[in-house]
């Protein structure tokens, strides 16, 4: 691919969305996704097709970071791994499928209107109760259901999968590492399925200056997730994430219902 058209310049500001989105969804296993799309979708008006192939393609390489560095910290059920692993693959082929073969004017406010009540549901965590650990009995059906609504909204797969765990009490800690780890084959399946629907039509210079950008900062901040989620408390940068998420997901309804 020709880089020629390519002004560094004009990357800076989505490298440091990126570094801040990867950094928020290292320590909570959510988060990515969700902004990117949301800049992507309702700041420069990408088509959602075109945005999650973006965000999953960026993802692909940022999550096997992510993953290898919750691995060394040791912070991976492998037991839930490979529970989640499998339904939410298959969930993610379909919401890619769907995505891809709907008309983008129709799509864009159901999007947006879906990455709003994520934002809602991110608050809501964020001002929830205490949760006492137990083994989390609702899992591949969760799988399923985060794979498609990640893949249909460009993302998702964490603020659905990672919250419902640990409403169900499942230990924050590897619920995180372990949620991050799986998206990464998640990830790669989703954006081959997109690939291969949608092609390359879509990726001109105006918006690879941006998927470059999350690119870059995501892969640089990938590995400081694992320790972040260590030492940052979970609930004030899911405040953070759920107003910043709210806010921008609202303005992309209402752009795209005006």
């Amino acid at each position: 691919m020709d880089l020629s058209f390519i002004d560094f310049s004009a990357i800076v500001p989505f490298i440091l969305v990126g570094f801040a989105a990867q950094l928020v969804d290292g320590a909570l296993g959510m988060a990515f996704g969700v902004i990117s799309s949301t800049l992507l979708i309702s700041v420069m008006g990408v088509p959602p097709a075109t945005a999650s192939a973006g965000v999953h393609i960026v993802e692909s390489f940022t999550t096997g970071v992510s993953g290898l560095s919750h691995a060394i910290h040791r912070n991976i059920n492998w037991k839930l791994f490979f529970r989640l692993l499998i339904p939410g693959i298959i969930g993610g082929v379909l919401g890619a499928y769907v995505l891809s073969s709907l008309d983008a004017s129709i799509t864009r406010p159901f999007v947006m209107a879906y990455l709003t009540g994520i934002g809602l549901y991110l608050l809501y965590r964020g001002f929830g109760f205490p949760l006492h650990p137990r083994e989390p009995k609702i899992v591949e059906p969760l799988g399923l259901a985060g794979g498609f609504l990640d893949a249909a909204g460009g993302g998702g797969w964490g603020p659905v999968v990672t919250s419902n765990l640990i409403v169900q009490g499942a230990p924050p800690r590897t619920t995180i590492g372990t949620v991050n780890s799986t998206e990464f084959f998640l990830t790669v399946t989703i954006s081959a399925t997109f690939l291969f629907h949608i092609g390359m039509e879509g990726f001109d210079s105006d918006f690879m200056h941006p998927v470059l950008g999350l690119l870059i900062g995501g892969v640089v901040a990938a590995p400081f997730g694992a320790v972040v989620a260590k030492r940052v408390p979970a609930k004030v940068l899911m405040i953070m994430v759920g107003c910043v998420l709210t806010l921008t997901s609202a303005y992309g309804v209402w752009n795209a219902l005006s």
